[in-house]
């Protein structure tokens, strides 16, 4: 087990995505499954063909209770656990017109979502060790956000805030259009009601005029490593002076696996990565019927 991730999204989420997914497959129906003979029942297994952490099985699992209940899919593994390459994942047995027909969904939303988890594994280990968190962002798949963000769960890092509703976020745009960052944040402290409130800031300055504001969480975006070790050092400095609650520091922006682990050495809390999320690459999940 990677980690134990917390709870997936609901199960009547997770039915609405599915029913959309198999309309856009199955249409009007299988025309190819329908080649089958109706009576037949086959098993099959399905291989993971690259080393991976699984996340998806409650999507899995609902396509093939929407297209035929009568198939069974009995489970070797459970989100979040490390598998092999050439590892079986799952076996089905039923109807084989449903199991053909459920297919392709099916093993869509399995590997997209293993793919996602399998890329947060890679960023929480490579800042093990030290005290900074690694967050998903909102450069989510369209109508997946809540999948993704177990997803990135399921392979050990963490959530920023899922939407525009739970968090505010003030970014650049927001500044200018608010008139600065801190007629921003009071506006914002007005409006919020007790959320959570993160200020972007793009320079030094402006970080110092952040920290003198109520906002709890300040992004550092684009910061060189000596801009955020200059950052975190104005922090201590100045909230070790006003003896004040301690504000979070996020840096965000061009984070890969080469430049995170120095990131999170600057002493940062937090390093934010779209690429989690946003530059998918499924793993590779075969489904095959026994002889």
């Amino acid at each position: 087990m990677t980690a134990p991730p917390s709870s997936a999204p609901p199960a009547v989420e997770i039915a609405a995505t599915v029913t959309r997914a198999l309309a856009e497959d199955v249409g009007s129906g299988d025309v190819t499954a329908s080649l089958v003979d109706a009576a037949a029942a086959v098993s099959g297994r399905v291989r993971c063909k690259e080393p991976a952490v699984l996340c998806g099985t409650a999507w899995f699992d609902e396509v093939y209770r929407q297209v035929d209940g009568a198939i069974a899919v009995t489970w070797h593994f459970a989100d979040g656990d490390e598998i092999a390459a050439g590892a079986a994942v799952c076996t089905l047995a039923g109807p084989a017109r449903g199991i053909l027909t459920g297919e392709r969904t099916a093993l869509n939303f399995l590997q997209t979502l293993s793919g996602t988890a399998t890329v947060a594994h890679r960023f929480a280990a490579a800042v093990a060790g030290t005290a900074t968190k690694v967050l998903d962002t909102r450069k989510t798949l369209p109508g997946l956000r809540r999948a993704q963000k177990y997803a990135v769960r399921c392979g050990g890092a963490e959530n920023h805030r899922q939407g525009l509703y739970d968090a505010v976020l003030i970014k650049e745009n927001h500044i200018a259009a608010a008139g600065g960052i801190t007629a921003a944040v009071e506006r914002a402290v007005a409006a919020a009601d007790g959320l959570m409130i993160e200020v972007e800031v793009e320079t030094l300055d402006e970080l110092r005029e952040a920290l003198a504001t109520p906002a709890h969480r300040i992004m550092l975006d684009d910061f060189t490593l000596d801009q955020l070790r200059e950052a975190v050092a104005i922090r201590d400095a100045m909230e070790g002076a006003a003896g004040g609650s301690r504000k979070a520091l996020e840096a965000s922006g061009s984070v890969d696996l080469d430049t995170l682990r120095a990131l999170a050495e600057t002493g940062v809390d937090y390093v934010s990565i779209g690429a989690m999320t946003k530059n998918v690459r499924a793993i590779d999940f075969s489904l095959r019927l026994d002889d």
